[in-house]
């Protein structure tokens, strides 16, 4: 099955595996064969990543990559199962998701719960429902419950994808914001483990450091912040607010005084008009740290 699209051609749709299996001992053995269906897409360097389909035939769970020719030997293409049924049960989850997040945006905290839960119960791996779910039960203040669903996500490795970044950290500051900032810390050491290469995900690890007063941490993410991108300007705000409180241990002073340095000679070396902002909406907070 090809699916062609403006830039780039490749594997795209449903494929079947099948793997024999022995089931009993002795005299009562007997060879099973089980099929399993996949999602299966082609990357840009040739390798296919597939996702099994549920019992619901929507692509869930855990993503690997094998390579082209592993896949062509041991997959073959359903056509019809991903058009009568995969591909529409795939548009009617992402149409209650978007629907959830509308919900979601207009405040209407209730009826965006009820449609993540109907998109959760299709998928309850979905990245999109559970961050979208737990961002609802924190505006509610409902703690208890977004602990919940921060336990499911820190388990999640595709929550931390870079094509979810902006809600993993939305998700991570509307934690800390709820003071649960030992959740917070955790959801932001497993991103850390998963998207290390984020300037905007250790500003925000900067912010929940300083809510248990732990500086040295504070002053390490923020300088790692700075290493990744030296004009990120709410970085170089809590730099220098931190200065401004007294709050930088002498022997640290050097370092800092050399990134802000830096800093200043990255904002002037760039043409007017052409600096860099804080990032994608959610990315990055206020510039005052308190």
């Amino acid at each position: 099955m090809q699916a062609n699209t403006e830039k780039h051609e490749g594997i795209n749709g449903v494929f079947s595996s099948q793997e024999v299996r022995k089931v009993g001992t002795g005299t009562t053995m007997r060879k099973t064969i089980q099929k399993m269906f996949w999602f299966c897409i082609e990357d840009r360097d040739g390798q296919i990543e597939v996702q099994p389909l549920n019992v619901h035939y929507v692509p869930s769970g855990p993503k690997k990559k094998i390579s082209k020719d592993n896949f062509l030997e041991r997959f073959a293409p359903e056509p019809e199962l991903y058009i009568t049924d995969v591909f529409p049960k795939m548009r009617d989850l992402n149409k209650t998701i978007a629907k959830a997040e509308r919900y979601r945006r207009n405040k209407e905290y209730y009826s965006a719960e009820m449609e993540y839960n109907n998109a959760l119960r299709v998928d309850e791996e979905n990245v999109r429902a559970n961050f979208g779910l737990g961002i609802t039960y924190l505006e509610r203040g409902e703690q208890h419950k977004a602990d919940n669903i921060f336990e499911r996500l820190v388990k999640l490795d595709a929550a931390f994808e870079e094509e979810h970044k902006h809600l993993f950290n939305e998700f991570g500051i509307s934690l800390r914001k709820n003071k649960m900032i030992d959740q917070a810390l955790v959801y932001y050491s497993r991103a850390e483990e998963l998207a290390a290469q984020d300037e905007h995900l250790y500003h925000n690890m900067a912010r929940a450091y300083l809510e248990k007063n732990d500086i040295p941490n504070t002053l390490r993410c923020l300088i790692k912040s700075l290493e990744m991108n030296p004009r990120l300007e709410p970085s170089v705000q809590f730099l220098r607010w931190l200065l401004s409180r007294g709050l930088v241990p002498e022997e640290k002073k050097p370092e800092v005084a050399r990134m802000l340095q830096r800093s200043e000679d990255a904002a002037s070396a760039v043409p007017a008009g052409e600096g860099e902002g804080a990032g994608p909406a959610g990315a990055g907070e206020s510039k005052q740290p308190a």
